[in-house]
């Protein structure tokens, strides 16, 4: 009788005991099944990691069937698993993150490139143009220049005739003064001559003088 009760109670402590065992592997289950359906059904990490996400899921379900002597290896399995699988998800999300980052660097470089070239191409054109103009007005100056280096040869060929004339015209009014000079030379000896005529013509009156007597040694 007193064997029967040992052996009852011996019975009961390793019921109890698996009992307890039992319980404890639901609550390490459930919860690396809690953690693995929590990345599963994150709206950001859940869709990375797949294959991660697989193998911690069949290391569950290897601890649920383990036995007693392999379930702590098991369980140290899963757990890394599970960890494993939302490192993996946080990695290509970081992944993923920084290629986007890389992108929209690229894309701002690649505006600012834009934006740059643009600035340089709106440069060169103020640079052209006002080349253009800067060519127009050296154009224009070059063109004033010749007709004002025209119109002065122009003057000084008008000042060299108009020299030319005008000693022509002093040279003429010289003739022409020598000429009158002459002329009233040719004139005055032209009065003269004829008033001398006119002398000549009229006859002289007549003077009765007393004769004179002969000087003394005339007489002798």
């Amino acid at each position: 009788m007193r064997r029967f009760t040992v052996t009852f109670a011996a019975a009961a402590m390793v019921l109890v005991a698996a009992g307890a065992h039992a319980k404890n592997d639901d609550i390490d289950i459930n919860r690396l099944n809690s953690n693995l359906d929590q990345l599963a059904s994150d709206p950001v990490l859940g869709s990375y990691a797949q294959a991660e996400q697989a193998r911690a899921r069949d290391a569950i379900n290897r601890l649920a069937q383990a036995k007693s002597r392999d379930r702590e290896h098991d369980l140290y399995l899963a757990e890394r698993r599970v960890d494993l699988a939302r490192a993996a998800a946080q990695l290509q999300d970081a992944q993923v993150k920084s290629n986007q980052l890389d992108r929209e660097h690229d894309q701002i470089l690649l505006e600012n490139s834009r934006n740059e070239a643009d600035i340089a191409q709106r440069e060169l054109e103020r640079q052209r143009m006002q080349y253009q103009l800067a060519q127009e007005e050296s154009a224009r100056l070059q063109q004033q220049g010749e007709a004002a280096s025209q119109a002065a040869e122009q003057a000084r060929a008008e000042a060299d005739q108009a020299k030319k004339l005008a000693a022509a015209q002093s040279k003429v009014a010289g003739a022409a003064k020598r000429e009158a000079a002459l002329a009233a030379q040719a004139a005055k000896a032209m009065r003269s001559q004829m008033q001398g005529d006119s002398s000549s013509d009229t006859p002289a009156p007549t003077t009765h003088k007393k004769a004179k007597k002969p000087p003394a040694d005339d007489q002798q």
